[in-house]
């Protein structure tokens, strides 16, 4: 098979245990370069980032694998995230934030400077104020450009969109959609059935660690098992 057909990352048969828990159970799906995803589980984005070690199956990125890598060295090799509860260096900037992760990132020279990435971003504004200072919805924006400013080729989005009103979702929608576009492959773990319609050109529902649906959302709608799982069986007493 040709690079260029070649997905950019393989989950294969992924487990992660929690004691006698398994949040993910035999796990596998793969994402090319470029294009959103929408899945359900935290848990997955912990363990291909390299927050949690796996405890069976693999992962391949770029035909390289990367199961149980600390989470600096997959920065390096070209993945990030972003987190439920964002957690800047709070007494810095928010212009130092971004550059202490572009120091450490692996392509500065892709990104551009800290400025460029903050009026990107609608952070301009804020760049000389302490990130402290920031409410709950630029705090999420801030680490959208942290995470950026690593020149990922894939990043890890972990419910981006919880707490923002409708103008800031239809921001981040649009933004994440810019971001696809420019070539960023894009795994996104959301819970906002609209937001996700917006950016997701395919979905993947878990339940108890499982696979249970991949296709668009519109189909997910309509599949038995899902709507079972998520809305109950409307035949049950």
């Amino acid at each position: 098979m040709s690079p260029e057909l070649r997905p950019l990352l393989v989950v294969n048969c992924l487990v992660k245990r929690f004691g006698g828990f398994r949040a993910l159970d035999a796990l596998s799906f793969s994402l090319d370069a470029g294009g959103p995803n929408g899945s359900g589980k935290t848990t997955c984005i912990n363990v291909i980032s390299g927050l949690y070690r796996p405890d069976g199956g693999a992962i391949h990125f770029e035909d390289r694998s990367i199961g149980g890598l600390a989470s600096h060295r997959l920065v390096h090799a070209g993945i990030n995230r972003t987190f439920q509860v964002p957690q800047p260096f709070l007494t810095l900037t928010v212009r130092e934030n971004v550059e202490i992760a572009m120091a450490y990132g692996r392509s500065r020279d892709r990104i551009g400077d800290a400025d460029s990435l903050l009026s990107s971003l609608d952070l301009i504004a804020f760049a000389d104020r302490p990130a402290g200072q920031l409410n709950s919805a630029h705090q999420k924006m801030l680490d959208l450009a942290r995470a950026l400013a690593t020149g990922p080729r894939l990043l890890l989005v972990d419910e981006l969109a919880a707490g923002l009103n409708p103008a800031e979702l239809d921001r981040m929608a649009t933004k994440l959609k810019e971001l696809a576009r420019s070539g960023i492959a894009l795994l996104v773990v959301e819970h906002l059935m609209g937001f996700i319609d917006q950016i997701t050109d395919r979905l993947i529902v878990m339940n108890a660690g499982k696979e249970i649906f991949e296709g668009r959302l519109a189909e997910a709608s309509r599949d038995p098992q899902v709507v079972e799982v998520f809305l109950g069986d409307e035949n049950a007493a």
